[in-house]
């Protein structure tokens, strides 16, 4: 048969279980649309690339399996760069598909030529620039395979356009070889493992994404209670282990509670599975566990050691790890220290706003969590609004938070929706935003009218940037500095001119009706809450300190 670098691209992403991509077609790219007329992907037209790619992120972060986006050259694959290093730092499997200008033309500042190669060096797991249409064959297949391995992440395919119309004859397709490889794990590590948990009287689990990623929550589950280790969170592993469990204490780090970073810093032995010691869960890593011992386990070994040294470390799949530990850890019950925990808990309760105000964030998110069906999945954007949700939100299974948190992108939460909506055409989608964060992505709100997709939107409305803001208030003597909009927008009227039921909620009426009738009703929904200004995300660690040195959130 013979067929062109585009049609071959086409055809090997079918064969690899793709069935939809969101992109934006132009120049450079178009003989790959021209390819996808006659294939049974379904495309979905975002109205900005970094939609496009969270679009992506949104199907790859709920479904574990790599998704794909779709960008011209120049400008379009720019758009892609923050959508990209989001899913570096989250883990993310997604293969960005870029057009190139022609290869002859490559290095001469040709229309919309810019070099993606060498921009996505840093910010990918690994980038490929085509050169033949021949490569394809081995660099479509071997993208996937690398996103999906190991530590999950993004994978660029750069292809010029002359490759994309470049036409090659063969006889049959490859095989397509995707088989993932699991490291070997030492047995003498699990025994030294094993010894340190059993004698240590006071072990804490710091669990992250590599719980999430690995589909690991219920040998997490049974190994914690083997030997009664409580268990405290970063965002990335919400939802892995069981928020009511007695062993459960938390989420750690800058806007954890108080009481559970207090406990860490307790700790004569920190299990750090699946994490990467974050600035913004450990703080100061001076100051972090400075009694404790380390048992760090990751599957990627450029984490272990880079920002804490371990006593004991394994570079391998945690799944893994836990199934052969646990075979060798006591049962026990660690009255005293479990005795002690629910101690500081009951000493420190979490501040929490009385019932009756119903425009506080928190008594906000608790209403529609008590109306949204369980399996709903829950996105967010970057802010106050953000760390409410993750202090409050009830999250019962893996990979229903879907959020940004190492890079911290606003404009995430709606376009993360629509692609979970894509994946997940059954369950309810619940985007929480801000009003700062809504703007940044809020055209795709023409995609999700298109799609018509179950997503319901509820924006926190307190005209500020309001986490600038509390820093401001907090650590910058009150000087409010380009923290507050000048205007706001009528959000409702925005999303109707999108063709989207929206309303604005007034600070006389009862959001609990409001938000029922939005639950009521199939399709796309938004709502503009107002909230106070001047509410704060409490605690807060202090910057540049230890986690046990916050302010804010102390019960009088």
């Amino acid at each position: 048969m013979r067929l062109s670098g585009a049609e071959i691209t086409i055809k090997l992403l079918e064969r690899l279980g793709i069935d939809v991509i969101a992109g934006i077609p132009g120049g450079t790219n178009l003989p790959l649309y021209d390819a996808m007329y006659s294939s049974g992907i379904k495309h979905i037209l975002a109205r900005h690339e970094q939609g496009a790619a969270f679009i992506a992120h949104g199907i790859a972060r709920s479904t574990g399996k790599a998704a794909v986006c779709f960008a011209t050259s120049g400008p379009g694959a720019t758009n892609l760069l923050t959508g990209i290093a989001d899913a570096k730092l989250d883990s993310v499997p997604i293969v960005a598909i870029t057009g190139q200008v022609s290869y002859d033309y490559v290095g001469t500042d040709s229309f919309q030529e810019v070099d993606t190669y060498g921009l996505t060096v840093p910010i990918t797991k690994h980038n490929f620039f085509v050169r033949s249409a021949e490569e394809l064959f081995h660099v479509i297949p071997e993208a996937f395979k690398i996103a999906e391995e190991g530590r999950k992440g993004p994978v660029l395919v750069d292809i010029p356009k002359n490759v994309q119309t470049e036409e090659v004859e063969f006889e049959k397709w490859p095989e397509l070889n995707v088989e993932i490889q699991i490291n070997t794990i030492d047995e003498a590590l699990i025994k030294e493992a094993a010894k340190m948990i059993n004698d240590s009287d006071k072990p804490i689990l710091y669990i992250g994404g590599g719980i999430t990623n690995s589909d690991s929550s219920e040998i997490l589950y049974k190994f914690a209670k083997k030997n009664n280790i409580p268990v405290v969170t970063t965002i990335m592993g919400l939802g892995t282990f069981p928020i009511e469990d007695p062993l459960y204490i938390g989420m750690l780090g800058m806007h954890g509670e108080r009481y559970t970073n207090l406990l860490l810093n307790e700790a004569d032995l920190i299990l750090a599975f699946g994490v990467r010691f974050d600035d913004r869960a450990v703080g100061n890593i001076n100051k972090f566990c400075p009694e404790a011992k380390i048992i760090h386990v990751d599957i990627d070994d450029v984490e272990i050691d880079k920002i804490k040294k371990a006593n004991l470390s394994i570079c391998a799949d945690i799944a893994k790890v836990m199934e052969k530990i646990i075979d060798f850890i006591d049962n026990n019950n660690r009255k005293t220290w479990i005795t002690h925990i629910q101690d500081k808990k009951n000493k420190m309760p979490i501040s929490l706003p009385k019932d009756k105000d119903e425009f506080h964030p928190i008594n906000i998110i608790k209403m529609v969590s008590n109306l949204a069906p369980d399996d709903a999945l829950i996105t967010t954007d970057v802010g106050q609004h953000q760390m409410w949700v993750v202090k409050t939100y009830p999250f019962k299974h893996p990979k229903t938070l879907l959020t940004s948190s190492g890079l911290g992108t606003m404009g995430f939460g709606l376009p993360a929706a629509i692609g979970a909506a894509i994946a997940n055409k059954d369950k309810t989608i619940i985007c929480f935003s801000g009003d700062g964060s809504f703007l940044m992505n809020i055209q795709e709100l023409a995609t999700l009218a298109d799609l018509q997709l179950n997503v319901k939107i509820i924006i926190l409305n307190n005209g500020h940037l309001g986490l600038v803001r509390q820093q401001q208030q907090l650590f910058y003597h009150e000087h409010y500095m380009a923290s507050k909009f000048a205007t706001s927008p009528d959000f409702a009227v925005i999303a109707k001119g999108f063709g989207i039921n929206g309303y604005n909620i007034k600070k006389d009426e009862r959001p609990f009706e409001v938000f029922k009738k939005m639950f009521s009703e199939k399709g796309p929904y938004l709502i503009n809450i107002p909230i106070e200004e001047f509410e704060n995300v409490v605690p807060m660690v202090v910057p540049g300190a230890g986690i046990s040195e916050m302010v804010g959130g102390e019960i009088i």
